[in-house]
């Protein structure tokens, strides 16, 4: 189905062909006539199909010209980087429209955004944890909310703001229009939906854990942080195609590592991003690797839900994540808006059992490929991953690096005996005799 073809008032119409929009993706397609009709709506969709799109354009329809101060519609997500993007979402489709609507978000001044949420808005866009304390603040009054927006929940109770989102929940109007959209439904979101969501209609386009059909998968056996390291260097060197890259990592201090090595190499073409960061610097660091100014990001999953990263060429996993669901939103930033994508995944021992999750999930199989003969293999573990002494199998093809040798060998049979406790227990029998002796007990 075409954009033109949408029952539409002119000036979004207008602002679709600005942006160049043609056709509508399926779950656009699907939630359009629901969300018209008032209803609740849950959509699963893959991430990277136009889920913003999908429920910002049937809201916009909708809105009608107002100069009540409270906002009338609530879009909650989890990162400060969502909120943004949401926020330029709404710039783009309202251009020739007069909307108010502003992004609040935590690690930034509150004042500030107490001040334009005062001065009176038609759309408010917000992380949970700033939202209510605006909201216990006296400064963002529910009364007016008729349409709540909630996306990327799962994500939301991952990040700890469960409280904040049943007190939000619990706070706005009865007679609401309630929409969700995630690329994944966990029981957790469930129990939101089944307290909170009446009669919810569910659109599901692609089922949970399926992977994009446009990305190709590549995986490595690679035993440990060092090895990564010099696959990853190699990949980089001697691969042309790795034009934008993106690069997940578990943790900050992982990512902050990952980026000084790198920078050794690749100098002012690579970037770093986690929640650490400041907002200013986080903003512009994704606007450079955008522009194509970093060849090279690092990030931490702060980047896997729902960021619109255009053209990046590969997702490179440095580290496989516990939870399956992670993984298809780190490939889902690649083969985006019908081009194709590449990921490629360093899986250590200790996470084959999360790769066999993935696939267990994906229903499909990725082989884990032997490493390139010029790759260096290290031996050197870092603390996190180096191996207990009773896992004698933890370098594949070094079955025997814990015998013999060094503090492993085997003790003389003359030490054995030495060691057997007969000398101890005499020389404690002969010091009982003395104590005895001395304090008058009888044997």
């Amino acid at each position: 189905m075409e954009f033109s073809e949408l029952n539409i008032q002119t000036p979004l119409k207008n602002a679709l062909q600005d942006l160049e929009f043609e056709y509508l993706t399926p779950i656009q397609e699907q939630s359009f006539p629901v969300i018209l009709s008032g209803k609740n709506l849950v959509g699963i969709a893959q991430t990277g199909t136009g889920k913003t799109i999908a429920y910002l354009l049937p809201l916009l329809k909708q809105l009608k010209y107002s100069e009540q101060k409270h906002p009338r519609i609530l879009i909650l997500v989890p990162t400060r980087e969502l909120v943004l993007q949401v926020v330029k979402e709404i710039e783009k489709l309202t251009k020739y429209m007069t909307v108010r609507y502003a992004g609040v978000y935590g690690g930034t001044n509150i004042n500030t955004q107490k001040q334009v949420v005062y001065q009176g808005l038609d759309i408010l866009v917000a992380t949970p944890g700033r939202l209510y304390d605006l909201f216990v603040a006296g400064i963002v009054r529910f009364k007016s909310i008729q349409k709540l927006v909630i996306d990327e929940v799962d994500e939301m109770l991952n990040l700890g703001f469960r409280p904040q989102l049943v007190n939000i929940l619990e706070n706005l109007p009865e007679r609401r229009q309630n929409l969700l959209f995630s690329a994944t439904l966990t029981p957790e979101v469930e129990h939101i939906v089944n307290d909170f969501f009446f009669d919810a209609q569910k659109i599901e386009i692609a089922p949970h854990g399926t992977p994009l059909d446009k990305i190709t998968q590549i995986a490595y056996s690679v035993p440990n942080f060092f090895t990564k390291l010099n696959l990853l260097k190699y990949l980089l060197e001697t691969n042309d195609e790795l034009k934008k890259v993106l690069i997940f990592v578990g943790t900050k201090k992982l990512a902050d590592k990952v980026a000084e090595e790198l920078s050794k190499k690749f100098k002012d073409n690579v970037g770093v991003i986690h929640s650490n960061k400041s907002q200013n610097y986080r903003i512009n660091v994704l606007a450079k690797f955008e522009k194509e100014e970093y060849r090279i990001l690092i990030a931490t999953d702060v980047l896997a839900r729902g960021l619109d990263i255009t053209d990046v060429s590969h997702v490179i996993n440095f580290d496989i994540q516990e939870a399956p669901e992670e993984y298809i939103h780190r490939i889902g930033r690649t083969g985006r808006s019908d081009k194709d994508g590449v990921a490629i995944s360093f899986v250590n021992e200790k996470e084959q059992e999360y790769w066999q999750e993935i696939e267990k999930m994906m229903k499909k199989q990725v082989p884990l490929q032997i490493l390139p003969e010029d790759v260096e293999v290290s031996h050197i573990f870092t603390d996190d991953e180096r191996p207990s002494l009773s896992d004698k199998n933890y370098l594949p093809g070094n079955k025997n690096v814990l015998k013999g040798g060094g503090a492993f060998h085997q003790k003389s049979e003359k030490r054995m005996k030495q060691n057997s406790g007969g000398t101890f227990k005499k020389k404690m029998k002969s010091k009982n005799k003395k104590s005895a002796k001395r304090s008058g007990r009888k044997k």
